[in-house]
């Protein structure tokens, strides 16, 4: 049986508040379960035992130096980043990013179209590789229903689709990727919209460590 896993993650909401997100984003690592990711992914955990952390890496509190990094200092929370990007380099994955400017959408009903769409129009330019597939597992956790609803509408075309929103996060690092994925997505759609950047963003990265990044990962997007 060949076997397609989704890892998907999100960043923003749906919401438009004067806290909301400018940006709403999802991002989605597809890896085919007959290619071995074990090498790489056993690098991973002994580099972040090295560094001393291997619990999940959750790149918007790493970069905030908040929750569990809140007593880290800079070069251990790089260190981190790097581990899990250097992963996401060397793993046979291919990668999808949406991003929608909310500036350009009047509320939530129009956003959930716009994400809808983007999917959709993902799915249609590939049907092909999904068809390829006798199962399709994706790992949502559903920490926005709306999103959640979303993915089920459109996955389930596809004979065999099963969403698991129950499943170790940090055990699942490709899931920890999408999450990557999402900041970094985010960060480089800011970039070329000249949007203004947080503290932590500034401090965190340089413009030309993200373009070295991007260059490296454009190259397993979907």
């Amino acid at each position: 049986m060949k076997r397609l896993n989704i890892f998907v993650d999100e960043t923003g909401e749906f919401g438009f508040g004067n806290d909301a997100s400018e940006l709403y984003g999802v991002s989605f690592t597809f890896h085919e379960q007959d290619d071995d990711i074990m090498p790489e992914l056993k690098k991973l955990n002994d580099r972040l035992e090295r560094i001393g952390y291997t619990n999940m890496i959750h790149m918007a509190d790493l970069i905030m130096k908040r929750g569990d990094y809140s007593k880290f200092e800079i070069g251990k929370r790089k260190s981190i980043f790097n581990a899990i990007y250097q992963f996401s380099r060397k793993i046979p994955v291919k990668y999808y990013t949406l991003i929608v400017d909310k500036k350009y959408t009047d509320n939530s009903r129009v956003l959930r179209q716009q994400v809808s769409s983007a999917i959709n129009k993902m799915i249609k330019e590939h049907n092909e590789y999904f068809e390829r597939f006798d199962k399709i597992v994706m790992y949502y956790d559903n920490g926005q229903e709306t999103l959640g609803t979303i993915l089920d509408s459109i996955f389930l075309r596809y004979d065999g689709f099963e969403h698991r929103v129950d499943f170790d996060h940090e055990e699942k690092r490709l899931f920890q990727v999408s999450d990557m994925l999402t900041y970094i997505d985010k960060f480089d759609y800011k970039y070329k919209n000249k949007m203004s950047f947080t503290k932590s963003e500034k401090y965190f990265f340089n413009l030309y460590e993200i373009r070295r990044i991007l260059r490296e990962l454009n190259k397993k997007r979907f």
